[in-house]
């Protein structure tokens, strides 16, 4: 079992604060994620003529549940695949493959934007968009100045290849 799922099973109300949803609809999520998986699974086996058996080779490392808390981490904190594997012990490209993997799944159970929802209908696309126009939008950027090294013998000393 992964830290992140140990973390959110022992503290539940902190599910929202590292995925962006109550723990709740994650189990809602969870399960009905599960339930398409399993039935997109048993319509490709049914497509498929097999010579050998199925049900052979090297189970996955993480757990179904572990799958997808590792693809909604991914979408919440938007943080490399080298990182996501080593936070669920797994390697890069399987975090990769994993959350390309269940990214569909998901994409099909949660909810899209408010603009995507209205795109079809004109009118309501205007109405949304007009409602929007009333928001004020506050970004806080404070740009710091950084020294940098500049062309001076006494920088050179420290900054350069060449000693003299």
């Amino acid at each position: 079992m992964s830290n992140i799922l140990k973390h959110i099973e022992e503290n539940p109300k902190e599910t929202r604060r590292l995925i962006g949803l109550e723990y709740e609809q994650l189990q809602q999520l969870i399960k009905n994620a599960e339930q398409l998986n399993y039935e997109k699974q048993a319509l490709q086996e049914s497509k498929k003529i097999r010579i050998i058996a199925g049900g052979g080779g090297r189970k996955p490392k993480l757990s179904v549940t572990e799958q997808i808390i590792l693809t909604l981490v991914y979408l919440r904190q938007m943080t490399t695949f080298q990182l996501l594997g080593i936070q669920f012990g797994v390697s890069e490209s399987t975090a990769n493959d994993t959350f390309n993997y269940w990214l569909p799944i998901l994409t099909e159970l949660l909810p899209c934007s408010l603009i995507e929802q209205v795109k079809k209908n004109e009118s309501d696309l205007m109405v949304v968009q007009e409602i929007l126009t009333e928001y004020e939008l506050i970004v806080d950027s404070y740009e710091q100045v950084r020294e940098r090294p500049g062309d001076n013998e006494e920088q050179e000393k420290y900054f350069s290849s060449h000693v003299k």
